[in-house]
């Protein structure tokens, strides 16, 4: 136990430091725009983390047993698609800045069912780096199942926390429209230009499309 528990430590850590990826934060951020109290932008981020770790869980350890890594064409598709849902989400979110605060409040099943999906995608792409990372980190299957646990609890623990700063601004400014709509509108074309940033590094940067 006491040679895994810094393997289970270090993942925690990385768990917590994956949640603070741009692509990530950037596309938590359009949801905690659409929040009218603190603990719902936290919720966002935890359900987020259980989308997340419940994909890389399962990919991730389906890949792990049958020995085989995702073809790196199938991995940048999946990173193409993140791009895509940052776009959506932005665009949503720019739509919502014209909406009163109080009545384009998010229903609190489609809150935990949004954020659960973007968490599922981000999973999808980073399915490929993290059983990567785990074939290099861990001796046997249930020190990498322990490990992609403990990196998903770190991802939930980190996506809680700034999703909960994420949603200060919005929650403080919501009376005060004008100001409101400035700041939902600025997050909004961040999402936007990163994720159209994010496609054009991917499919052309990369080589994915030509």
């Amino acid at each position: 136990m006491s040679t895994v528990f810094p393997i289970l430590l270090f993942g925690f850590v990385l768990g917590i430091k994956h949640a603070t990826e741009p692509d990530h934060v950037i596309a938590v951020s359009t949801i905690a725009s659409r929040t009218n109290k603190l603990s719902r932008s936290s919720l966002a981020g935890i359900f987020w983390g259980i989308g997340h770790t419940t994909t890389l869980s399962v990919i991730g350890m389906i890949m792990i047993g049958m020995e085989k890594q995702i073809p790196e064409k199938t991995a940048m598709w999946l990173e193409l698609a993140v791009g895509v849902m940052i776009v959506a989400l932005g665009i949503a979110s720019f739509r919502s800045a014209y909406m009163n605060p109080i009545r384009k409040e998010m229903k609190i099943n489609h809150l935990h069912a949004k954020s659960i999906l973007i968490g599922i995608i981000h999973g999808l792409a980073g399915s490929a780096g993290m059983i990567l990372l785990t074939l290099t980190t861990v001796d046997n299957r249930l020190q990498a199942l322990l490990f992609i646990l403990i990196f998903g609890v770190g991802t939930i623990v980190g996506m809680m926390f700034f999703t909960t700063i994420l949603g200060l601004p919005f929650i403080w400014m919501k009376d005060k429209r004008i100001v409101y709509q400035s700041i939902v509108k600025i997050a909004s074309m961040i999402s936007i230009l990163y994720g159209l940033y994010y496609m054009y590094h991917i499919g052309i940067g990369e080589g994915l499309l030509f």
